[in-house]
């Protein structure tokens, strides 16, 4: 894909989340929520402070994240469902611990 963000803008494919609950019990689509995780695709070079410095991004490709609800712009590209969103739209990262994230 040939595709980058520009300024502190990040592409970011959701992760999708569970489809069964712990119980075992199918959750059908459409009552499923979009899921707020993800992983960076691609990120721009970063904002500019006033006096015209880059500020640089504290994400990188590859790292999964998790975003508010309502957070960027649903895009597709090459086939493919994406958002586009501003690196300031992300809650955090998220380690490789092994932590599953469950947002309210």
């Amino acid at each position: 894909m040939a595709f980058k963000p520009l300024h502190d803008r990040v592409l970011v494919r959701r992760i999708e989340g569970e489809e069964k609950t712990k119980g075992g019990l199918i959750i059908p689509d459409t009552a499923k929520e979009k899921p707020s995780e993800g992983e960076i695709v691609s990120v721009g070079e970063g904002a500019r402070k006033d006096s015209g410095e880059l500020i640089a991004p504290s994400v990188k490709a590859g790292d999964r994240i998790l975003f508010g609800k309502w957070s960027g712009t649903e895009v597709t590209l090459d086939g493919e469902e994406l958002l586009i969103m501003k690196e300031s739209d992300i809650l955090g990262i998220i380690t490789a611990s092994g932590a599953k994230v469950k947002a309210a």
